[in-house]
C-alpha cells in the first residue's frame, strides 16, 4: 500500500487522515453535515482511504464496530451533536465490547465560544462542551482541537490512547481548522500492549502453574477478550501444552477451533453446550482467560463457578484465590503459562465419557413447516472457511451456539451491550473489511431488523455480498421469554419486499421468502448462486424458539426480578 502523501498540501485533515491509514484503517464510515464537510473534502485526498455513506449515524457506528472487529480498528465521522449524539448508543456498545472505534466530529467555527456566540446543531445552551463531556463517558480518550497548535499532540494522544486500551476515542476538529496547513510532525509511535513488570509476571506464572499442577482435573475456558488484546493464538498454545478439556463462553464463540481435539464446547450455565457443564463445574480448576462475567453470560447470576476454583486472567491482571497480580497482560502471562505447565488430560477424558453422539436429523419433506431447528440446519449446511457467521440479539444468539463452526469461519455477536438492531448495522462494516476473503451470513430476528434496516439500502450501494436470513417471527421472542406482554408485539412488514424499495434503478440485491423447508432450500440455492446481497425472508410461528432461551429467559427474569434488599 502506498503511504506516502507528501504532495498533499498537510493540513489537519490531511494529517488525520495518513493517520488512520498508518494504524490500519482502509474505510471510513460518514453522514455528512456542515460542520465535517470541508474535513471530509481533506480526508477524500487520500487516495488509500475509501468512504462509506451511510443513511444514519446509528448505522454508521454499527458499521465502525463490525469492521473493527476484522480490521482491529475503525473509523467514523460525523457532524456536531446533532450527529454525534445519534452516533452514542453505538460507540458505548463498542466501548463495551473493547473495540477502538476512531470518533471524528466536525466542530464550530474556532472562533464562536470565545465571541459567545449560539450556534446551530445545539441544545441552545452557550455549552460548546456538550458533545465532549458525553462521549467522555464512553470513550478512553476525548480531544477537542481548537486551536491549530494542538493537533499534533491530541491526535497523537487520542489514536495512541485507542490502540493502547482497545476502546474507542473522540476527536473534535473546529470546522475552520480542518483545513488549515501545519508543518510536518514526528511520526506517530503507536505501543498496542504494555509490557508486563517482570516480578509480578514471574510471581503470577508460578502461582496459577503450582494451582493447576496439584489440580486432579483442571479445564482451560477461553472469554471474549482474548480477541482484542490479542491474545487468541496465545491461548491456542496453552491448550495445546496443557491437553486439558478447553471450552468457550458464549461470546467467546470462534475464538477456539470448533475441530480441536480438546474442544468440548460452550460453557453457558445451564444452557451450554450438552456434557459442557458438568465437566466444567465438577472441575477442581480452572482457568478463564478474558471472561465477562454479568447476568447474561452467567444466566441470571445461576452459573456454578466457585471462586475457590477460578483461576481468571483478565488483559491486565491475574487474580487466583482472592490474591491479583496487577501489571501483569493476558497475552504475555498465558505464553509464559504455556512454557511452564504439564500436561493434563484427565477433564477431556472425563468429557468424552460422558459424551453424546449427536442424533442425526431425518430428512423433513419439502412441504413441512419451516422452524427454527430447519434454519439451523440448513445455515450450518452452507458454512465454510469461506463464510462468516453474524447474529443478532434474541434467539439468534442461542441458534448460533448450536451451529458448528469449520475451520477458519468467523463467529460475531454483541453479548455484553446486547443492543438490538446491532446486527444489520455490524453486517455493513464486517462485508466491508472481509472484502472478497469471506461471505458475511448473517442471522437477523425481524424486530432487531426494523431498527437499522436502512443500513441494506447501503449494502446494495456498495455492491456488499452478504446473505441475510431475515428470521420473521412477528415480535422480540428473547423478550418474550424474560417478560412477555403486549409491547413485545411488532408491526408486520413486507421485508422480502424491502429490498426492491432499496435497489430502486441500479442495484443488485435479491430476496426471497420461505415459509417451508423447501421453500427455503430453494431460496438458500439461489441466495449462493447470486454475487449481490441475498435477503431471505424465513416465516416461522411466533413461538417457536430454543428450548435454551427459554431456560436463559426464565432465569435472567428471575435475576430481574429479586426483591429488594435493604
Amino acid at each position: 500500500m502506498n503511504t506516502n502523501n507528501s504532495s498533499i498540501e498537510p493540513n489537519i485533515g490531511t494529517y488525520l487522515a495518513q493517520l488512520l491509514e498508518k494504524i490500519g484503517v482502509e474505510h471510513y464510515f460518514t453522514v455528512p453535515g456542515d460542520y465535517n464537510l470541508v474535513l471530509l473534502d481533506q480526508m477524500l485526498k487520500n487516495p488509500n482511504l475509501k468512504m462509506v455513506n451511510c443513511c444514519n449515524e446509528l448505522n454508521a457506528g454499527y458499521a465502525a464496530d463490525g469492521y473493527a472487529r476484522v480490521k482491529g480498528v475503525s473509523a467514523v465521522v460525523v457532524t456536531f451533536t446533532v450527529g454525534g449524539l445519534s452516533l452514542v448508543n453505538a460507540i458505548a456498545g463498542a466501548y463495551a465490547e473493547d473495540l477502538p472505534v476512531i470518533v471524528i466530529s466536525g466542530g464550530p467555527n474556532s472562533n464562536d465560544r470565545a465571541q459567545h456566540h449560539l450556534i446551530h446543531h445545539s441544545t441552545g445552551e452557550y455549552d460548546f462542551n456538550q458533545s465532549y463531556r458525553i462521549f467522555k463517558e464512553i470513550t478512553t480518550e476525548a480531544v477537542v482541537i481548537r486551536h491549530i497548535e494542538d493537533a499534533h499532540r491530541l491526535l497523537h494522544q487520542a489514536l495512541a490512547a485507542a490502540i493502547a486500551k482497545r476502546k474507542p476515542v473522540y476527536i473534535e476538529i473546529a470546522c475552520n481548522l480542518a483545513n488549515v496547513p501545519i508543518p510536518h510532525s514526528v511520526p506517530l509511535q503507536l505501543q498496542p500492549q504494555t509490557k508486563s513488570s517482570p516480578e509480578a509476571l514471574k510471581a503470577a506464572v508460578e502461582a496459577v502453574a503450582s494451582r493447576l499442577e496439584r489440580s486432579v482435573k483442571p479445564a482451560l475456558v477461553a472469554g471474549v477478550k482474548l480477541r482484542s488484546f490479542d491474545a487468541i493464538a496465545a491461548f491456542r498454545k496453552l491448550a495445546d501444552s496443557s491437553q486439558y478439556a478447553v471450552a468457550i463462553m458464549p461470546n467467546a464463540k470462534g475464538m477456539f477451533p470448533e475441530n480441536h481435539t480438546q474442544y468440548i464446547g460452550c460453557y453457558w450455565g445451564q444452557v451450554s453446550s450438552s456434557g459442557c457443564a458438568e465437566i466444567i463445574e465438577s472441575c477442581d480448576a480452572y482457568l478463564f482467560a478474558g471472561p465477562i462475567f454479568n447476568d447474561y453470560t452467567t444466566v441470571g447470576w445461576s452459573c456454578l463457578v466457585k471462586p475457590e476454583k477460578l483461576i481468571e486472567v483478565q488483559p491486565d491482571r491475574v487474580i487466583l484465590a482472592g490474591q491479583e497480580y496487577s501489571q501483569v497482560y493476558m497475552q504475555e502471562f498465558i505464553i509464559a503459562l504455556a512454557d511452564k505447565i504439564k500436561p493434563n488430560d484427565s477433564s477431556l477424558k472425563a468429557f468424552k465419557r460422558i459424551q453424546e453422539e449427536s442424533l442425526s436429523t431425518q430428512d423433513l419433506p419439502k412441504e413441512a413447516p419451516l422452524t427454527n431447528r430447519a434454519i439451523r440446519e440448513q445455515v450450518q449446511s452452507i458454512l465454510t472457511d469461506d463464510s462468516a457467521l453474524l447474529v443478532e440479539t434474541g434467539d439468534s444468539w442461542f441458534n448460533g451456539q448450536k451451529i458448528t463452526l469449520p475451520a477458519g469461519c468467523p463467529y460475531e455477536f454483541q453479548m455484553q451491550y446486547g443492543s438490538i438492531g446491532w446486527a444489520t448495522g455490524a453486517l455493513l462494516g464486517y462485508a466491508i473489511a472481509l472484502g472478497q476473503q469471506k461471505r458475511a451470513i448473517a442471522l437477523i430476528g425481524d424486530g432487531s431488523f426494523q431498527l437499522t434496516v436502512q443500513a441494506v439500502s447501503t449494502m446494495i450501494r456498495y455492491g456488499l455480498n452478504p446473505i441475510i436470513f431475515l428470521i420473521n417471527n412477528r415480535g422480540y421472542t428473547i423478550e418474550v421469554e424474560i417478560h412477555d406482554g403486549p409491547y413485545n408485539n411488532i408491526k408486520n412488514w413486507d421485508y422480502a419486499g424491502l429490498v426492491q424499495v432499496f435497489n430502486a434503478e441500479e442495484g443488485n440485491g435479491r430476496s426471497y421468502r420461505g415459509s417451508t423447508v423447501g421453500e427455503l432450500s430453494s431460496a438458500i440455492a439461489q441466495a449462493q448462486a447470486h454475487q449481490g446481497l441475498a435477503l431471505i425472508e424465513c416465516v416461522i410461528d411466533r413461538d417457536d424458539c430454543t428450548k435454551e432461551l427459554l431456560k436463559w429467559g426464565s432465569r435472567v427474569a428471575a435475576a430481574n426480578s429479586r426483591p429488594h434488599q435493604i
